[in-house]
């Protein structure tokens, strides 16, 4: 460790805060479904998977890279949307186990449907804006990282307006505090269930495009993603979109230090030690 600068420092904080703004905006589909449906969805890293896919075949296609961008994301949504209703809806008065339980059925289901379509073949999506990285008090940082921090902010900014000053977000939110209080003042919890599930797709396919230039994806890519997603939620106790903001970030950094100044073996492992840790303080608590 003696051998490292701060540019060395400073690469390893930038590469953990881009890489933890992904895992804010799966994290962020957890909570929405949670808040408002009162499932666990372990098929968002699918809705990633989907996003990324959907973005490589689109662009591949001969559309423009923002078209495919859109068309991916609205495609996903629309799954989201089928999802809820085929799967989720009929099952509404399961218990939770029950639920989760389908969730990973659904997530399977995707995967294997993903497999049919693409094969075990590996994809790489162009960068937004090529060009050479920017160099930062001796750090180096590409520009698709700067996209992805930028779509995490733009997406914070987004929901914090939906939610504040829509009617349709108001509604939502009451269904989070309490949804049969909600159901009394005339709010379609239904619907509202089903717009979260929309919503919280379309959150994963922003994540899985525009982390796709970055590395190969994959029919299976959305599993890691999706588990590392569910522990930053966990973090913010599945209720708080400030705290899976501020647990995604610290996985991110904590993540890149360890590959970084320990070995890239650990990496992964880092997450679900802080789920240990986590539930095993909840357990105390």
């Amino acid at each position: 460790m003696s051998g490292y600068g701060l540019g060395d420092y400073l690469q390893l904080a930038l590469s953990g805060i881009s890489t933890g703004s992904i895992y804010v905006l799966i994290a962020l589909g957890f909570i929405t479904i949670y808040n408002v449906a009162g499932v666990i969805n372990l098929a968002q890293g699918e809705f990633v998977m989907l996003g990324a896919m959907l973005a490589v075949t689109f662009e591949g296609q001969g559309l423009p890279l923002a078209l495919a961008f859109a068309l991916s994301v609205l495609c996903v949504t629309i799954v989201g949307l089928l999802t809820e209703r085929l799967t989720i809806r009929p099952a509404r008065r399961a218990p939770e186990v029950s639920l989760v339980i389908i969730t990973i059925g659904t997530s399977i289901a995707l995967r294997g449907t993903a497999l049919l379509i693409w094969g075990t073949s590996s994809y790489r999506l162009p960068e937004f804006s090529p060009g050479a990285p920017l160099h930062l008090w001796g750090a180096v940082l590409s520009r698709q990282r700067l996209w992805i921090m930028g779509a995490a902010a733009l997406v914070l900014l987004a929901l914090y307006l939906f939610f504040e000053f829509t009617l349709l977000g108001k509604a939502v939110r009451a269904c989070a505090i309490n949804r049969t209080a909600a159901e009394t003042l005339g709010i379609n919890t239904a619907t509202m269930a089903a717009l979260a599930y929309g919503l919280s797709a379309g959150l994963g396919a922003i994540a899985g495009i525009v982390i796709a230039p970055l590395t190969l994806i994959s029919y299976d890519m959305g599993l890691a993603l999706g588990l590392k997603g569910f522990v930053v939620a966990i973090m913010g106790g599945l209720v708080s979109a400030p705290g899976a903001v501020a647990g995604g970030l610290l996985l991110g950094v904590l993540e890149s230090f360890a590959s970084g100044l320990l070995s890239s073996g650990i990496k992964d492992a880092v997450a679900f030690l802080i789920l240990f840790v986590v539930l095993l303080r909840g357990r105390r608590g």
